[in-house]
This record gives structure tokens, C-alpha cells and sequence, in this order.
């Protein structure tokens, strides 16, 4: 049998706790054999959820006692350094001792990317950690990088996405020599605010990225780009936006469908074809957004998560890990700092 990956899993965290993650966690391991998944959280209550479940193997989830919740509501630096036996910190302190591979919670986003930060760490030479989701396109998948962690970026870390986000596709995805673009209010280079407009040229001479240019928000579900670089503002607008307008979509579809007799009669004729069709621009069948740049792996799900999406997380967790992805990036962001020892040799 293959090497277990131990994945964390915040048993507390998101809307739909605990039942959701047990659910996930229940479902992962009866799927496969190669993961472990650690439940944090209140035992008594993650014990209840798992009772609910026969035939499973249950030697392969374990349950780590964590007495505090951190609500989505709190200041995160303060939730952190306060709620020290919470289920989100009690599970990025098993990653930080390698007592776990990774962690998953659908909790607080903000404590979550201070916890990651602060108790995990940042790999050596990296700026900013983003979040980086899988957004599905018309071509397959796209990496949005970032969608919530670093609003106020400065060119320098724009770049590093962009090396992140081409690493991530081609190790995990398998998209040799992914197309990577800035999002831009036009295809034009002088267009853009002053961020933008600042970053294109670095991003055009940075060497071992494939820059295609600027992307407009429109092209992006298109797949014109494999990497779409953005700050954090920018890219959580896009992504709250494909989901809602991906929603109602579907909602006006499965409407108008319904509308009379021979609408009914097609609806059950295209009805297997429809449903392949919108599975695959299911968001949640990508799993969560890693937080890239740790030093362990981090992966943060939707607030609103429901066990598909926390289950295709877990499986995620172990791709990275076996992929060495947080390595890659440390090795290829190391590459490019300059040489310190050398410099002060120098003088």
C-alpha cells in the first residue's frame, strides 16, 4: 500500500460544521487507501457525526480534541494568539511539527491565512503567500492567483505568483508551459492602473514563465489563459462573481426547462448531456484555494463548503504532496534572490 498522506481537516470550521467535514472525511477514506485525515475539534460533538457512519475504515481517520471555535466574525490575528486550542490552530500546529501533511478548513478565511503565516511559515525567498483556486474554463481549468489573501500587492509580488501559478499548472495540473496574464481593463499594454501597468514589463522579462499579455474578466472562462495574476481584491471579485453568475445560470436553465409540456420532454432528452456539461464547471469538483508559499500545505475551502468540495480538497493534499509542490516553489523562488553572501563578500 502506498504511503498514507496525513490531511488535517478542520471538523469545526464553515457553515455547514460538523456535519460536512465529517461527511468529507468519511467519504475520502473509504475511497482511498493513500490518506489519513485528522479530524480538529469539539470530540464529543466529531464523535457524534462519525456514529452516524458503518463500513469505513475507521483506522484511518483519527480525532485530535479541540476545545475553542474560532467564528468568521473575529479579528484573525487576535483569534489566533487568543484561541490557541482552537480546532483551525490545533490543526496548522500538526502541519508546522510534521505531525500532518496538510490542512484543510472551510473556517474563517482570514485566521486561517494569519494561522498559515504565522504557525506554519512562509517558504524562504517568498513575499506573500496567495490564494490560488482552480476556476473552470470552456479549455478545462484556469489558476486565479490571488482571490483573497494579499489586497494591497506590490508589483514584486505579482511576479511571484505568476511563478507560483506556473509551477502549480504544470506539476499539478500537467499543462506544459501554461500561458500566464495579467487581468487588465484591456488587451492593450500602456491600459491598467498604475499596479498593473508597473508590473506588465517585469512580468515580460521574467524568465521561465510563458507571459501572454494582459487578459480582460470576459476571456477568462474562455481559458485564453492558464495563470490569470491578479491582487487579492480584484481576483475575489472575479470569483464571487463566476460563482454567482455560474448559479443563476443554471437556476434560469433547470427554469426554462420546466416551462411546458415539450420543454419537460427535451429537458429529459439532454438531460445526461447537461449534467456532464455542468459538472464540469462545478467550482466545488476542484477541490479548495491552496495557500502556495508555506512551508506546509494549506488549502482553504468555501465558507458554505459542502463534503463534495472539503472531499476534493483532501485529494488535492495528497496530489501536492507527492507532486512536492511546496518544494518546487521554495527551489524556483530561491533561484532568483540574490546571491547575499556573495554581495557582502563583494564590499
Amino acid at each position: 500500500m502506498a504511503e498514507q498522506v496525513r490531511v488535517v481537516v478542520d471538523a469545526m470550521g464553515g457553515d455547514n460544521a460538523p456535519a460536512e467535514p465529517v461527511k468529507a472525511a468519511v467519504e475520502a477514506v473509504t475511497e482511498r487507501q493513500d490518506i489519513k485525515v485528522i479530524l480538529t475539534g469539539k470530540q464529543d460533538v466529531i464523535e457524534g457525526e462519525l456514529a452516524k457512519y458503518s463500513g469505513y475504515p475507521t483506522e484511518q481517520i483519527q480525532v485530535v480534541p479541540a476545545s475553542e471555535v474560532i467564528e468568521t466574525a473575529e479579528p484573525p490575528v487576535f483569534a489566533i494568539r487568543k484561541k490557541k486550542d482552537s480546532s483551525i490552530v490545533v490543526g496548522l500546529k500538526l502541519v508546522k511539527t510534521q505531525e500532518a501533511d496538510a490542512f484543510v478548513s472551510s473556517g474563517s478565511t482570514g485566521a486561517v491565512l494569519v494561522g498559515g503565516q504565522v504557525l506554519v511559515g512562509r517558504s524562504k525567498g517568498v513575499e506573500r503567500p496567495p490564494l490560488a483556486p482552480l476556476i473552470p474554463t470552456t479549455k478545462g481549468v484556469a489558476l486565479l492567483i490571488d482571490c483573497g489573501a494579499n489586497v494591497d500587492a506590490r508589483p514584486s509580488h505579482l511576479v511571484q505568483f505568476a511563478k507560483m501559478g506556473s509551477i502549480y499548472m504544470e506539476n499539478v495540473v500537467g499543462i506544459k508551459n501554461p500561458k500566464v496574464a495579467i487581468v487588465n481593463n484591456g488587451a492593450e499594454e500602456e491600459k491598467g492602473n498604475a499596479l498593473v501597468k508597473e508590473t506588465f514589463p517585469l512580468l515580460k522579462e521574467c524568465k521561465g514563465i510563458n507571459f501572454i499579455g494582459s487578459i480582460e474578466a470576459r476571456d477568462i472562462p474562455y481559458g485564453y489563459a492558464d495563470v490569470v495574476v491578479c491582487e487579492a481584491f480584484v481576483g475575489n471579485v472575479i470569483l464571487k462573481l463566476y460563482e454567482g453568475v455560474g448559479g443563476a445560470l443554471i437556476q434560469k436553465v433547470k427554469e426554462g426547462l420546466m416551462t411546458s409540456l415539450k420543454t419537460k420532454i427535451g429537458a429529459l432528452l439532454i438531460k445526461p448531456a447537461l449534467k456532464s456539461t455542468l459538472k464540469s464547471f462545478d467550482a466545488s469538483e476542484h477541490g479548495g484555494a491552496p495557500l502556495l508559499g508555506l512551508k506546509g500545505l494549506v488549502v482553504k475551502t468555501h465558507g458554505s463548503a459542502k463534503a463534495i468540495e472539503i472531499k476534493h480538497a483532501i485529494f488535492q493534499c495528497v496530489q501536492f504532496k507527492q507532486q512536492k509542490i511546496n518544494e518546487k516553489i521554495a527551489e524556483h523562488i530561491l533561484e532568483d534572490q540574490p546571491d547575499k553572501t556573495a554581495e557582502k563578500q563583494e564590499q
